[in-house]
């Protein structure tokens, strides 16, 4: 019997600069941003200033106009600029797709064990989504209290109690929606399982069953009450007498321009304009969905907490978790969803139809840039969480990880070859990000295969205008003419002569 003929590797692309003021959404911020700015200071409010180096920045990012590094290759000079990055966390496509790309990278091959992953996403009413934008430090109690309760119920569903068995799970806090909505929801890889030593002192892996929707109902039973419960605690929230609760006022609005921006984002209202507090533009090009949810959907909702369970990667599917992890660490803006309108207003394609039948949704430019400022996360906030036997303090973290680093690495380490602290720390490079993503191969030229590398690093403006001056007249040069090829003189006249 013959053997399976190995698929071929898929032939990497050459690489093109990407060119972001061709890019509709950099036309449009450098175009509207200055008098969306303009508008906010003649109301006698102001942007915050980690919002306006946002905006600043991406009009600087994939420019060769602010700087550059010259890559050459080895073997025929040639040579080529790759521009620097704005590295923001906002809405820079370019910049979060790098991000994505060694997120996803570091998870897999670094973080989550080789055995079965399950994903829980809880997303939460408006108030609290407005509530943990405003306040990041409460995201990490609410947090705390999502993971207790998920990790308590898989504990006790494999049979063991806290002090015999371990889980874990990594959470990617995603702040966007599908209409460029405020929405800070949380996407939580856990084990599908917990890990327990056995009587000879090795840990053991023990998988539970998929959840069934009325586990999902009883946790998001027990996570809508003790969420609400401890914010009201500390006095963010007031029960009613309905027996509902209400956002109090006495939030510390630091920047009042950008709460109000966020309000309007998060409950889908328009922020800038005449049609200022009314609901956002919509296209239904499509017929309402009246199916009910399926048991292998797993999701289960109550009081404005919606919980999902149903996507999950098994042991064996290192690619299927590695593309989970890029969905859900990818950036807030798909610039092949956006579009311009022919009278001027922007267009959004919504990723999946709402179940109404909804697939667009249209902005004014200036609404459109407040919709951009809503989604900048404050600075210093860590949108990735690692808990369990995932976090940097566990003992177990060594024994699990494919890394094999933290507290027990030494234990971890006998038969390994121990990897020195700049190899531990040396990130993903952008070539290497681009390769594994994108089937983009830079660190090859595209003349002759060779191998390049980074020649020389241009800061200095004067060095910048000149270089770019001396490309510009190259490319205007007109080609040389090229002959047409003759054939070789006959030979036998030539022997005649």
């Amino acid at each position: 019997m013959p053997l399976a003929r190995m698929a071929a590797p898929a032939p990497t692309r050459p690489y093109e600069r990407h060119r972001p003021e061709e890019t509709l959404l950099y036309q449009l911020i450098e175009t509207h941003y200055p008098a969306f700015r303009a508008q906010l200071e003649a109301q006698g409010q102001t942007l915050p200033a980690f919002v306006k180096q946002e905006f600043d920045e991406f009009l600087k990012c994939g420019r060769l106009d602010y700087g550059f590094l010259r890559v050459c290759c080895e073997d025929c000079k040639h040579e080529r600029l790759v521009a620097f990055s704005c590295k923001r966390r906002g809405f820079c496509p370019s910049c979060g797709a790098r991000r994505m790309a060694e997120s996803a990278a570091l998870l897999v091959d670094e973080v989550l064990p080789k055995e079965p992953i399950r994903q829980w996403v809880l997303s939460f009413p408006y108030e609290l989504r407005f509530l943990l934008a405003q306040q990041p430090a409460m995201m990490g109690k609410v947090l705390e209290i999502v993971y207790r309760t998920v990790a308590t119920h898989l504990v006790k569903k494999a049979g063991f109690n806290k002090r015999t068995a371990h889980t874990g799970a990594v959470t990617l806090i995603q702040r966007f929606g599908s209409a460029l909505n405020l929405n800070i929801h949380f996407h939580m890889l856990f084990l599908d399982g917990v890990y327990a030593e056995d009587k000879y002192g090795v840990m053991r892996f023990h998988r539970v069953k998929a959840p069934a929707i009325e586990e999902l109902s009883s946790l998001v039973h027990q996570l809508s009450h003790r969420v609400t419960r401890v914010l009201e605690k500390k006095g963010w929230l007031q029960r009613d007498d309905e027996n509902t609760y209400l956002l109090l006022d006495a939030i510390d609005q630091e920047d009042d321009a950008l709460g109000q921006l966020q309000g309007h984002s998060i409950t889908y209202r328009i922020a800038m304009g005449p049609q200022k507090g009314r609901k956002v533009f919509t296209l239904q090009s499509l017929p309402p969905r009246l199916d009910t949810p399926r048991v292998s959907d797993r999701v289960a909702k109550q009081a404005g907490f919606s919980l999902h369970a149903g996507v999950m990667a098994e042991a064996h599917q290192r690619d299927v978790l590695e593309r989970l992890c890029r969905y859900i660490s990818r950036p807030a803006v798909s610039e092949k969803r956006l579009a311009l309108t022919s009278n001027g207003k922007v267009r959004y394609e919504l990723k999946t139809p709402y179940r109404d039948g909804t697939t667009h949704v249209f902005f004014d430019p200036l609404d459109f840039m407040a919709r951009l400022a809503a989604l900048v996360p404050k600075p210093r906030v860590n949108l990735t969480r690692f808990h369990g036997i995932f976090a940097p303090n566990s003992k177990h973290r060594a024994l699990i990880t494919p890394a094999k680093r933290g507290k027990g690495r030494k234990l971890a380490k006998q038969g390994c070859s121990e990897k020195t602290i700049a190899e531990r720390r040396k990130a993903m490079t952008w070539m290497q990000r681009l390769k594994r993503v994108f089937n983009i191969d830079i660190e090859k030229c595209e003349l002759c295969g060779g191998h390049v590398k980074v020649v020389s690093c241009i800061e200095d403006p004067a060095v910048i205008e000149k270089i770019l001056q001396h490309l510009a007249m190259k490319e205007s040069l007109p080609l040389p003419r090229v002959h047409e090829a003759r054939a070789p003189p006959d030979q036998a006249a030539l022997f005649q002569l």
